[in-house]
């Protein structure tokens, strides 16, 4: 590969803007729900607020079906062979709808069990139940999505994802609405609607995935080797993303305990936090393209290229989010709430937030590296590792109890402080190396 400064530029923008159009997609769907949902009524929305903390837990678990499936296809296209890399991805596919069988399911059966932990009133839990256990049926669906999208991403392909996201977020709005208030469904016209919509996405997919098969001559049956492939590597993407949700979890436990005005104002911090990990996020996903590619080319100097360059992108968007969020510190809080006790309280967190942004941009596009390398091992075993110091450091704060604002700027500490610099200390290890240049299949 020959990719001057420029021109990597541009394949790190091509894959990355419209990946980025693609993620803001997911968070329609659920605001569309939520919208919809909400003019029925305060229960109803309650009830759907129950089933989508469900949903997404179990979605942002499986997320690994799109991250195995990315690196897995470049590689084998890089190195030349499309046909393969297509039925490798066409292998991931059927995984997905394996898992998402399973999971649909199951999830059926144990809505009401999920939906009682919550410990909500009757018609609140009346009304997740059947948001809940409809949705369920979806879940193959979205599974498929995932797959298919990490196969076109592993083909260098981000603009198909983000057409077929953007048609099926259209068609929710209109399924929803004519279910939801056109039928008179109610909560249930939410759910049909959207499983609807996110099957319809699968038949997109199918259509186009069908197409760029019969030009590459590849398989669509599935292949054992393949799949089990993607369910070995699948496996050690999954314990990353769990070592991730329990620092979150565990994170929101602490601000929970400090008091309602403290995680009110956390939730301010990690929405911040995640709204610029959306862009991050795009670049990581540019980065797992590119670098399996280079892998399957045998061209480690452009994977290094590509590391130093998406890295340097990844600190500067750090720098100037972080320098935007401590000049805005004393009003965003007031943009959320409209309370200046609420926006005086969250204000020193936001300090902390925004210093730790360069390191945030660094470890999002150095996780995307390592995805797109397929050192998925690795990954597994640094997420349990960073939980080493951050769980003390949690604990210490909850052991403290530290009032106010105080409490929440040490909690931001502990997380935006200590937590990421775990993660940026051991991912930055690994890549100081040279093992991760071979580590996936």
């Amino acid at each position: 590969m020959t990719d001057r400064p420029e021109t990597l530029n541009r394949s790190i923008l091509r894959l990355a803007v419209p990946a980025l159009g693609a993620l803001i997609a997911e968070p329609l769907f659920l605001i569309v729900d939520a919208a919809m949902v909400g003019h029925l009524g305060v229960v109803p929305l309650a009830g759907l607020g129950i089933a989508s903390a469900v949903l997404q837990t179990i979605v942002g678990l499986m997320i690994f079906l799109a991250y195995s499936t990315t690196p897995a296809v470049a590689r084998r296209f890089g190195s030349g062979d499309p046909s393969r890399a297509v039925s490798v991805g066409i292998d991931g596919m059927w995984l997905a709808l394996a898992v998402g069988a399973v999971l649909a399911v199951s999830g059926w059966f144990a809505s009401p069990a999920l939906v009682s932990l919550f410990g909500a009133t009757p018609d609140v839990a009346e009304q997740a139940e059947i948001y809940l256990s409809l949705s369920m049926w979806g879940l193959p669906a979205m599974l498929i999505v995932f797959a298919a999208t990490g196969l076109l991403r592993g083909m260098q392909d981000t603009v198909t994802p983000l057409w077929v996201a953007g048609v099926g977020f259209g068609a929710n709005i209109l399924l929803n609405w004519l279910f939801i208030y056109g039928l008179g469904w109610g909560i249930a016209g939410s759910a049909a609607g959207t499983v609807v919509a996110q099957w319809g996405m699968v038949g997109a997919f199918v259509i186009v995935i069908g197409r760029l098969a019969r030009r590459h001559t590849a398989s669509i049956r599935p292949q054992r080797e393949g799949v089990t492939g993607s369910a070995r590597a699948g496996v050690w993407l999954l314990l990353r993303t769990v070592s991730l949700r329990v620092a979150l979890l565990a994170t929101v436990g602490v601000a929970t305990a400090l008091g309602t005005e403290e995680l009110a104002g956390w939730q301010v911090a990690f929405t911040l936090f995640s709204t610029a990990a959306f862009a991050l996020d795009a670049l990581a996903i540019a980065a797992q393209a590119l670098v399996g590619r280079g892998l399957g080319a045998e061209d480690q100097p452009f994977v290094r290229r590509v590391l130093r360059r998406t890295l340097a992108w990844g600190l500067w968007f750090g720098v100037a989010v972080g320098a935007l969020i401590a000049a805005f510190s004393g009003v965003l809080g007031l943009v959320f709430t409209g309370d200046p006790a609420l926006a005086a309280l969250v204000m020193p967190a936001l300090l902390v937030l925004a210093i730790a942004q360069p390191v945030c941009g660094a470890v999002f596009v150095l996780d995307g590296v390592l995805i797109g390398a397929g050192d998925a091992k690795y990954l597994a075993l640094a997420g349990a590792l960073n939980l080493v110091p951050f769980i003390p450091a949690l604990a210490l704060v909850a052991a403290l109890h530290p009032p106010g604002a105080q409490g929440l700027a040490w909690l931001a500490v502990a997380f935006f402080g200590v937590y990421m610099l775990a993660r940026f200390a051991t991912l930055g290890w690994r890549i100081r190396g040279t093992a991760w240049l071979s580590a996936g299949s």
